[in-house]
């Protein structure tokens, strides 16, 4: 009788977190529970359709200009020697993803609020602070991107491109109106319209085939061969391995009308994990094209010769985030591939820009329990990454782009293990997931990345100095750390 009065007080105390939190989310952006699941009898793909769409939401952080600006450096500099880094980093974010899905799923809090309700007050403050620096460091990425393909598109110059970005906070605002089914619709669609382009100018475009035994080769012999590759693959890992869409992906997942029965948790857990696993598996695909494609195109050449006889030289303070579109010139013309580029990346950093805001008002809410406006909010959100920007590049010059593209990755690098070692905490006891806790291969999986991770930001003492940054590189690389 003690057992079962002690199991049914336990369960009470389960339900009354379960509907606290999900009210939290409520306050949050009204689209809890608002996609209907279909019954348990109902057919796998019919089920798929309806689980699936919080991870293509996620997976278009991974597809941002900084991405495109870290992918593009690895491939223009170390041709594919680079290429292992974007695969285990996928693989890494595949694993991290699943865990925050898990975690939503089964104690019905995101990642933010479990900090809050399950660790020290005191806590809260330094875990959100750090996660609002990464969410500006992301953001910082997006209206880069979105100012380069304002550039090339309208000629205007950078600074006053990156001032423009400020106003497309009203699409965001458009777009949540609408609700989460239809906003999974666009993001789906700028995510394969991304793909679709890459894979045009890998299996289709003659002058752009790579080699793909040379690929396998650099896939199955890893190793950091040449200087300033250690730089890089942190920028790589700080793109792929979003600490922010740790939060956001948790919390989204309860835009399912979810109920707290075994058989509910079975089912959302294991179809949130196939959207998950095909989700980043595109997102892997279009990295890897962007590094091969900028391998073909720039490594070991010091100029490209356009159709009009005008010479773009390349050299170790190239922008190539800015010359990217020379990867469709052969085919296209400098014209045509300019907008072309710039088309595909406007949905790219459009697709990409709506996670950051989102999980900034998932961590306020989570951690602060501070409810502002969306629009201020988002608002808040552009500010952190305008102003670095506008100040950069009005001191530095419009030259400055990559450098701050590939120092926002790495700056998200370092942010990274504070929201991965409580989510990996939290989803390993039994004590918090009951019987959902991680298996053995999350496990493993999940604990082994965090000293993998902590190995490659070896170089936090440099700062955000990139030149500090570099010179720490070399000295590790010929093993001399500081």
């Amino acid at each position: 009788m003690h057992l079962c009065s002690n199991l049914r007080r336990a369960r009470k105390l389960r339900t009354r977190r379960l509907s606290t939190a999900r009210r939290a989310f409520v306050r949050w952006k009204g689209l809890n529970a608002t996609v209907a699941l279909p019954p348990a009898s109902a057919g796998f793909w019919r089920q798929l359709r309806a689980f699936a769409g919080p991870a293509f939401l996620v997976s278009v952080g991974y597809m941002d200009p900084g991405n495109w600006g870290s992918d593009l450096q690895a491939g223009a500099q170390y041709r594919y020697g680079l290429l292992w880094v974007v695969a285990l980093s996928s693989l890494m974010a595949i694993v991290m993803q699943v865990i925050a899905a898990r975690l939503g799923v089964v104690t019905g809090k995101d990642l933010a609020q479990a900090c809050r309700d399950f660790y020290w007050p005191w806590t809260r403050w330094p875990l959100w602070i750090f996660c609002e620096i990464a969410i500006g460091a992301c953001d910082l990425a997006e209206v880069l991107g979105s100012a380069v393909a304002i550039n090339l598109l309208f000629h205007i110059p950078l600074f006053w491109a990156v001032l423009i970005t400020a106003f497309d906070v009203l699409l965001l605002l458009a777009l949540q109106g609408l609700g989460m089914r239809f906003i999974e619709t666009v993001i789906l669609v700028l995510v394969a319209t991304i793909g679709g382009c890459y894979l045009i100018e890998i299996f289709v475009l003659p002058q752009t085939q790579p080699s793909f035994l040379e690929m396998g080769q650099s896939l199955v012999s890893p190793g950091f061969r040449e200087q300033g590759m250690i730089v890089v693959a942190i920028a790589i890992i700080g793109a792929t391995v979003m600490p922010h869409n740790l939060y956001l992906h948790s919390a989204l997942v309860h835009s399912r009308k979810l109920r707290s029965d075994e058989p509910t948790m079975r089912r959302a857990i294991k179809f949130n994990t196939i959207d998950t696993v095909v989700a980043l598996s595109v997102a892997f695909f279009v990295n890897a094209a962007i590094l091969v494609l900028a391998a073909m195109v720039f490594n070991g050449r010091q100029s490209v010769t356009l159709g009009g006889g005008e010479v773009v030289t390349f050299t170790p303070d190239t922008d190539w985030i800015r010359v990217a579109y020379l990867t469709l010139a052969p085919l296209l013309g400098t014209a045509l591939a300019s907008t072309l580029f710039a088309v595909a990346l406007l949905p790219a950093d459009r697709a990409a820009r709506s996670p950051a805001p989102w999980a900034g008002q998932v961590v306020m809410e989570g951690f602060m329990h501070w409810r502002i406006r969306p629009w201020l909010r988002r608002l808040v959100t552009r500010l952190m990454a305008i102003i670095p920007a506008v100040l950069i590049i009005g001191f530095r010059g419009e030259g400055s782009v990559t450098d701050l593209l590939v120092l926002s990755q790495v700056v998200l690098a370092l942010q990274l293990p504070f929201a991965m070692i409580p989510l990996l905490h939290f989803t390993s006891f039994r004590k918090w997931m009951g019987g959902h806790r991680n298996g053995w291969f999350l496990l493993v999986a999940g604990w082994t990345t965090c000293p993998a991770h902590h190995r490659s930001c070896y170089l936090r003492p440099a700062g955000r100095d990139p030149k500090r940054l570099e010179g720490n590189c070399r000295q590790l690389e010929a093993g001399n750390p500081e």
